[in-house]
């Protein structure tokens, strides 16, 4: 039985490996002009609040009825969609051009 040589199976791989970087690398050059129309917007920050205050409503309903653990975990729901929130508003005032424009 014949063993194969180290370079018989790392050229292919690293062929393989080129060639899908390759075709990557031109799908998405290809798919560039059509994302230019568009205004960039990371995503919808008033539905964002909107869940957060749903949230905070139900921490503050499921600490009155005693059931603290849950109301605990839905704050911490609430504090996370903010802070989401907010990163998103900040990401789309501070957008920087690609340095290809």
């Amino acid at each position: 039985m014949h063993h194969a040589t180290p370079a018989r199976r790392t050229l292919p791989a690293l062929l393989a490996t080129t060639l899908l970087a390759g075709g990557l690398l031109l799908g998405q050059t290809a798919a560039a002009p059509a994302a230019e129309a568009a205004p960039h917007r990371t995503c919808n920050v008033q539905q964002l609040k909107n869940q957060a205050r749903d949230e905070r409503d139900r921490a503050a309903q499921l600490k009155r009825l005693g059931a603290r653990e849950e109301a605990r975990r839905a704050a911490a729901r609430a504090t996370a969609l903010e802070r989401r929130a907010d990163q998103c508003a900040r990401a789309d005032e501070v957008v920087a051009p690609p340095l290809w424009k």
